[in-house]
């Protein structure tokens, strides 16, 4: 205790220094943001040379308890405009000894005072330097009571030493004595090893080198959300937390289609967000994909497993590719998934259909992808991330054959309310097959709190909205918020070009001048995309504001999608009919209103396009995110460019940044559009900024991490239970999914209009 005590005593003085320095430092940095701050309205006061002026906003901020006085000079022989509290010994004749960066410490009778000089030149031009004078007194304080704690820890601490040794010494000596005595009778110091207690202890060491492993794994995860989240973090997860087993992703559509043309085979990549999100995560995973083979020359790469390595040019991951005759196709995907699912989860104002011969394809081709799965599988418990409305029932056909399995499903539309779902005639059906999952995702809370309220109304089933789980047929599903993302940084093939060339060529390709306006939307022929709403946005900008009229063009790159069902092939002719009317209406301008480019894009052009337009609209009616709104952002290094948003997004809710509409206010759009066009670049980086440093972020990886972390998290306790995939009360290790708040389970977050 005397020699910790003595060593308290040795660092105090080390420990006072330290801290006046930290807090000479801050003081600093406070100087230098109040200058910051203060510098244009200080400047509007010295040009207008309002000197009772600039008194009294010292004044207001002088009423600090730490800021003592400020004062400005504005000429080295001038007399300072400051407080009444100025020291004396300030003056601007005598500025320049107090410059030091770091500031200078006054002795004063009230205490010591740190004074620090800023330049004021908020525009370039420097027309004054301010003086701040702090108080410094409150440090004195703080590193008194430093050095109190400080002993008392070394007091504190002495103690337990004391009695560690005391305590060590007692049983040292006793153990020597029952040796001793041991000796004496004969028995020897060693217990013979049939004696040993070992195989009898044998069951309670396993148990504890498995808790230990599992407390080590923790931290681990808590380490993984202070890492940059990227391929290696995602590969570094499965290789720590999943032992590396390949992760496999089943979804109806697939992420690359070959298509024959003429002699010749090429590759396109669907206008799909689902494939721009779990693409660059099957990459970086090396797992399986199996999707449907819909490409005319599919069946002419694959192996006689039906399988091909992608992507070609550095192939990564394995695509096994699932054959549908036309029938299953017709009655699977374009029957009940998009003439039924699809318009009821949306509620997009066109009326769902359902038959029940949609109904047996549907349940046909769910058993064909689940048997795919069963095949594919390398062990009993493999990790099966089942993609949106077209696979509901996989995971319960999958858990039917392999319990072991871990089933993440996440449904990438929105979730209806239980009124509006509770039209589907197979709802039970759904839910059950929804149900067999062991973590169930959405892309917003709103989402997450529809679904367990629809399983409440329509299932028996135990629903624990503490935890958000459904405990249903023996097994326990978690319902978790998962806001889907995209790639960053974005892959460097579709960023290589520069944003001035891309703003050239995009000019170029459509006969534009080189200072013309551009908006752009990028979406699939689709009705809840709100392309009518978007091009009517469009027409009311031109009547409201016709100085736009021959200056402004809107570019709509609309990849065709689901031509055979009815209510699309309608809405292409509509949209085609509107856009051609518009540009009519306003044919006395050089140069189209509206282009549109009805056709599929690549990335690369699609990245040129967002590269080299001055806005993107994204008005879709109604969207469980939309990746279209982060892609541009994305997109924008030079972070120039603004954001035109739709409310009824689930992206809106992440980017308040962009200017938030709704897209049935035709008004409302037209004003946003005309305050994009007008927006002065230094707002745009600000605003694009703070959108860039989200989805920085909250990227793809993150988005995938997160789901594989609480799924091996929930092996992990399913082990130590004995119960593989039970999930009751688990809680994830990695709660904060996204930065949108939870949501009450009844609550409803309205998104406000555009700022």
């Amino acid at each position: 205790m005397l020699v910790l005590t003595a060593l308290a005593y040795l660092v105090m003085p080390l420990v006072d220094r330290l801290t006046v320095q930290w807090f000479v430092k801050d003081l600093n940095l406070r100087a230098t943001l109040v200058a910051n701050t203060i510098d244009e309205p200080l400047y509007g006061l010295v040009a207008a040379n309002d000197t009772p002026g600039i008194r009294r906003f010292f004044a207001r901020i002088a009423q600090d308890e730490r800021v003592f006085a400020m004062g400005l000079c504005g000429t080295p022989q001038g007399t300072p405009v400051a407080t009444a509290s100025l020291p004396g010994e300030i003056n601007c004749a005598n500025l320049n000894s107090f410059s030091d960066p770091t500031g200078r410490v006054l002795t004063e009778a009230q205490g010591p005072l740190l004074v620090s000089v800023r330049p004021i030149a908020p525009f370039g031009d420097t027309v004054g330097r301010i003086v701040l004078v702090q108080d410094m007194s409150f440090v004195e304080r703080r590193s008194a009571q430093t050095k109190q704690y400080l002993f008392y820890f070394f007091v504190a601490l002495g103690v337990v030493v004391s009695l560690i040794t005391v305590a060590v010494a007692q049983l040292s000596w006793r153990g020597w004595v029952h040796g001793i005595q041991a000796l004496m009778r004969g028995e020897g110091l060693l217990r013979p090893a049939h004696l040993s207690d070992e195989g009898e202890l044998q069951p309670i060491a396993d148990d504890l080198r498995t808790l230990i492993r599992d407390i080590e794994a923790e931290h681990r995860l808590r380490d993984e959300e202070q890492l940059a989240w990227t391929p290696e973090t995602l590969r570094g997860i499965l290789d720590r937390e999943l032992r590396g087993q390949d992760v496999m992703v089943v979804s109806n559509r697939e992420p690359y289609i070959h298509v024959r043309q003429a002699d010749s085979i090429v590759i396109q990549r669907p206008a799909s967000g689902l494939v721009t999100a779990v693409e660059p995560i099957m990459r970086a995973c090396s797992g399986i994909w199996i999707a449907h083979g819909s490409g005319s020359a599919d069946r002419e790469v694959v192996d006689r497993n039906d399988r091909i390595q992608v992507p070609v040019e550095d192939p990564s991951y394995r695509l096994r590719r699932v054959w549908l005759t036309q029938e299953e196709e017709q009655g699977y995907y374009y029957g009940f998934a998009n003439e039924g699912l699809w318009p009821l989860c949306h509620i997009a104002h066109v009326r769902p259909t359902f038959r029940t011969s949609d109904w047996i394809q549907y349940e046909r081709v769910n058993r064909k992808f689940a048997d795919a799965i069963v095949q594919e599988a390398k062990s009993p418990d493999p990790i099966v991330l089942v993609q949106d409305y077209h696979l509901a029932l996989v995971p319960r056909m999958v858990r039917e054959r392999l319990p072991a399995a871990t089933i993440i499903a996440f449904w990438h539309i929105p979730w209806p309310n239980p009124e509006a779902f509770a039209i589907c005639p197979w709802r039970q059906e759904l839910l059950d097959g929804l149900l067999g999952s062991s973590i169930l995702g959405f892309h917003t809370q709103f989402h997450c709190n529809n679904f367990v309220d629809t399983v409440d109304r329509q299932l028996e089933a135990m629903v624990d909205r503490e935890t958000f789980s459904v405990s249903f047929n023996g097994q326990t599903t978690v319902i978790k918020r998962y806001p889907i993302s995209v790639e960053w940084p974005p892959n460097k093939s579709l960023v290589a070009i520069p944003v001035e060339e891309c703003r050239a060529r995009v000019r170029e390709r459509h006969a534009l001048p080189s200072d013309h306006a551009i908006g752009l939307g990028v979406d699939r022929l689709d009705y809840t995309k709100g392309l009518e709403e978007r091009f009517n946005a469009v027409e009311r900008l031109l009547e409201l504001h016709p100085q736009w009229i021959g200056k402004f063009t809107f570019i709509q790159i609309a990849a065709p999608s689901r031509a055979s069902i009815e209510q699309y092939h309608d809405y292409e002719q509509r949209v085609r009919a509107l856009a051609a009317r518009i540009n009519e209406r306003f044919a006395r301008s050089k140069y189209p209103a509206i282009i549109l480019e009805a056709k599929h894009h690549e990335p690369e052009s699609v990245y040129e396009y967002y590269r080299g337009t001055d806005l993107c609209f994204v008005s879709s009616l109604h969207d469980g995110m939309n990746l279209v709104a982060k892609e541009f952002v994305a997109s924008r290094e030079d972070e120039r460019g603004v954001l035109i948003l739709s409310q009824f997004t689930g992206a809106a809710r992440e980017l308040p940044e962009a200017l938030i509409v709704n897209p049935y206010d035709a008004d409302q759009c037209a004003a946003a559009i005309n305050v994009a066009l007008a927006m002065p670049l230094r707002t745009q980086r600000t605003r694009m900024r703070l959108m860039r440093g989200l989805i920085s972020e909250f990227n793809v990886y993150r988005w995938a991490g997160r789901m594989l972390l609480d799924a091996a998290t929930m092996r992990r306790r399913g082990r130590i239970l004995g119960r593989p995939m039970q999930a009751s009360r688990w809680v994830s290790a990695a709660d904060d999914a996204g930065p949108e708040a939870p949501a009450h389970p009844t609550a409803h977050v309205q998104s406000e209009s555009f700022r």
